[in-house]
């Protein structure tokens, strides 16, 4: 009995000083808690005063110290300036350039071994995670300041006197809103980020990760994403939408996803514009190996390779253009490839699935005709503006794929020179067969012919230009051409010029190549030489149609197998050529300067 009642008061001694020992440590952990959180408000403004010369303050509504779960959550934080201390630095000229703000509703900090960092000095935490942060940066001015001699240490020399190391497993920053508001210009611009997230994983900061360069700010990998962006362009005229553009420092890789330019509807743009009207959509657009130190500092653009989902570009020309009369040298890729202000290095560049259509609006036939380019694929090679690589290679290739109108399958390569001063450049290509009939949607409109019949064989074309000159071949097969010459009819939209079209099928165009009975096809040996009004892709055109033209019977083209040596004879047919392209050259410049007095009358 005795024993027995020995065991049982012991057990119960037991209890209770467990009991009392519980409430104790209960006790001071509330009282820690409550002491240290307050310590730590009042400490974490202090310094943020005291740090920013009283420029900046910060608030939170509560603040919450767990000791023993190593848990601090803040709620709703404001790091705000002080107005009357800026505008008493501006009186001073001791005004930094920019101001910021930061709102967040939710500050947590969690898993952190409170004791590893007393005893051992080594910072743990599990996870750091912000939310709804938002962020404001007000420029005002662009005032150059003395920058304070730099301290060349490393991240982790500057804290390891207090620190081993320093490691975050997560940090989470979701749901930031970011506007930039630049106020140091004439006219105040705002950009604005909305939904968008970072995520950062294996924070580390130590004696090795100090010069790891496979990190990214001490970070194994961060992964930003921007959802649902929008805005407008300088007056209005254009719309754009980005459904999320996503970043992996770790894998290099750029997705941007949903790309949208939308311009205003068509009577509304011309009437408040005088450029051209575009339209631009792509599922999406992939960057892989993608420089973003470089982006970051210098907005240049470094990737292995650049792909371009499926997508489409028109192109709508302003009937109510300005008369361009600088020289149009400017459209030329090389030109601008050469003309940018910022690095450019792609490798690669891939287009996949791409509608392309050119649609123009012309006064002599009260009518819009398109050209279109279906299902564009092809690939770019070598793109950039970089000295050092230009001198080991300075050739641009490209090489093309698609559907002409939709039907006839076309083959097109191009190679531009982005070092030499003649601008030069090349292109080839090959055209399968069509019914031509199929191609009246452009040409009646845009070039006031109806083809009634006519079969295309094939066309081929080879061409070297600077960009000055082009000179060629081009050959065009057919069978069967027959067209009408139409004019202007208000009520019917067109009608036949019957006797000219009588004369053309008849004395001009030739209704077959080869011709009938014959063998070897007509080959046009094209010259062209560019008005300086002329842009690109007008040249690439006028100089192609040169050689549609002699095919088919206006022009000379003569009887030969393709790729056969020049003759003597041909050479001086080329002569002629070229004085006749002079010919025409002078003619388009007088039709130029005649158009430019009218505008000025």
């Amino acid at each position: 009995m005795v024993v027995s009642f020995l065991k049982h008061r012991w057990q119960k001694i037991v209890l209770w000083v467990i009991a009392v020992l519980a409430i104790l440590v209960v006790a001071v952990a509330l009282f820690l808690d409550s002491f240290l959180t307050g310590k730590l408000s009042v400490k974490l403004k202090e310094a943020v005063l005291k740090g920013t010369d009283s420029l900046y303050h910060v608030n939170f509504s509560n603040a919450e110290l767990h000791v023993f779960s190593g848990t601090v959550v803040l709620y709703n934080i404001s790091y705000m300036p002080d107005t009357a201390v800026y505008h008493q630095l501006q009186k001073d000229d001791k005004a930094p350039n920019s101001l910021y703000e930061l709102r967040v509703k939710r500050l947590e900090v969690s898993g952190v071994h409170a004791l590893d960092i007393w005893l051992k000095k080594e910072m743990e935490v599990d996870l750091v995670s912000l939310k709804d942060p938002e962020i404001y940066i007000s420029r005002y001015g662009n005032k150059p300041h003395k920058s304070a001699p730099k301290d060349k240490r490393t991240l982790y020399q500057k804290i390891s006197k207090s620190f081993k190391f320093v490691h975050v497993k997560d940090i989470r920053l979701d749901g930031i809103s970011f506007t930039y508001r630049n106020k140091s210009t004439s006219k105040p611009t705002v950009s604005v980020l909305k939904q968008m997230d970072v995520q950062a994983n294996d924070l580390l900061i130590d004696s090795a990760t100090q010069a790891d360069t496979s990190r990214t700010l001490y970070c194994r990998d961060i992964v930003t994403q921007l959802m649902n962006y929008t805005g407008k362009s300088a007056g209005g005229l254009y719309t754009y939408k980005i459904r999320s553009i996503k970043l992996s420092t770790k894998t290099e890789r750029l997705t941007v996803t949903g790309v949208d330019i939308m311009p205003l509807n068509a009577a509304t743009y011309f009437e408040k514009s005088q450029d051209d009207r575009f339209t631009l959509h792509f599922d999406d657009i992939i960057a892989d190996h993608f420089d973003y130190r470089t982006f970051r500092r210098r907005q240049g653009i470094n990737a292995a390779k650049i792909t371009l989902g499926k997508g489409f570009f028109n192109i709508f020309t302003n009937p109510h253009g300005k008369l361009k009369t600088a020289d149009r040298l400017v459209t030329f890729p090389n030109w601008a490839i050469r003309q940018l202000k910022t690095d450019l290095e792609i490798d690669t560049l891939d287009i996949k699935d791409l509608d392309v259509n050119y649609s123009e609006h012309k006064e002599e036939s009260g009518k819009t005709g398109t050209v279109k380019f279906m299902h564009t694929s092809g690939r770019f090679f070598n793109i950039s503006n970089k000295k050092e690589l230009l001198a080991k290679n300075p050739l641009c290739r490209v090489n093309l794929n698609t559907r002409f109108m939709g039907e006839a399958k076309l083959e097109l390569g191009f190679t531009f020179n982005l070092v030499d001063k003649a601008y030069s450049y090349s292109y080839k290509g090959h055209l399968g067969p069509i019914n031509l009939v199929d191609v009246n949607s452009a040409v009646m409109p845009l070039g006031m012919v109806k083809i009634t019949s006519g079969q295309l064989k094939s066309l081929d074309f080879n061409i070297n230009s600077t960009q000055k000159i082009s000179k060629g071949k081009v050959t065009f097969l057919y069978n069967n051409l027959k067209v009408d010459v139409l004019k202007r009819d208000d009520e019917k939209g067109y009608s036949k010029k019957g006797l000219i079209s009588l004369l053309a099928n008849t004395f001009i165009l030739k209704k077959d190549n080869p011709d009938n009975g014959k063998a070897l096809p007509r080959i046009a040996d094209v010259a062209f030489i560019r008005p300086a009004n002329f842009p690109f892709f007008k040249t690439v055109w006028f100089t192609l149609l040169s050689g549609l033209k002699a095919g088919v019977g206006v022009g000379k083209a003569d009887e030969k197998q393709p790729g056969q040596p020049i003759t003597p004879k041909e050479q001086k047919e080329q002569d002629k050529a070229m004085k006749k392209a002079k010919k025409n050259k002078d003619k388009e410049d007088k039709k130029f300067r005649e158009k430019v007095q009218g505008k000025a009358n």
